[in-house]
């Protein structure tokens, strides 16, 4: 357990770096570049904080939106894990092992976002969900905040729903095969190794 002391010590950094007003500079492009086509934008903001400090940062837009996204590690009947292989621009080997994952849409709650994913990426669909974990993904340039879950008994419902620009194999295997593609260096993404790590408790009982 965390001594009180260090949580009250912690407590007050957080309310001396506390933002207390934002100021959006270039008022009169924002709208322009959040209505761009262009998937992803920047505005820029001036930040006070509570200790009378100023900053100036850029805020990441997707779609317009934050861009927060739900991940789901599906585990089937039997016991073995779902995994993604899609092309990603900023992996070393331009392609990436993960997770079933997507935006959550305007208005969309983030389960319901991570099993539409699910099945339109896989075609399979779970009968139970538990949350695994909430975090945000880039704080520093974004809001964008995602969540973790893990479904349980998947089956196989139907075929992929990808969109035209979209590439994704599939491929089961077990959950200690899962854990071993970390160490081995290919599953690289931070988010799936989340996934996979805060399972443990459920799985490995």
């Amino acid at each position: 357990m965390v001594r009180r002391e260090k949580l009250e010590e912690l407590k007050s950094y957080i309310e001396e770096l506390k933002i207390i007003k934002m100021e959006t500079l270039d008022t009169s492009k924002q709208k322009e570049i959040l209505d761009s086509p262009s998937f992803l934008s920047f505005t820029k903001h001036r930040y006070y904080l509570n200790n009378g400090k100023v900053m100036t940062r850029e805020l990441l837009h997707k779609q317009g939106g934050n861009g927060n996204a739900a991940l789901v590690l599906p585990i089937t009947e039997d016991g073995n894990c779902i995994l993604t292989v899609e092309p990603r621009l900023g992996a070393t080997r331009t392609v990436a092992v993960g997770l079933p994952a997507g935006y959550v849409e305007r208005r969309e709650e983030a389960l319901k976002a991570a099993i539409r994913e699910l099945q339109e990426e896989t075609g399979y669909v779970c009968r139970n969900y538990y949350l695994l974990a909430k975090y945000y993904q880039d704080p520093g340039i974004s809001q964008a905040y995602n969540y973790a879950y893990l479904g349980t008994e998947a089956k196989k419902v139907g075929k992929q729903k990808l969109d035209s620009e979209e590439f994704i194999r599939y491929f089961e295997c077990t959950y200690k095969e899962a854990l071993e593609l970390v160490d081995l260096g290919y599953i690289e993404d931070v988010q799936a190794q989340l996934a996979l790590e805060k399972a443990k408790q459920y799985i490995l009982k």
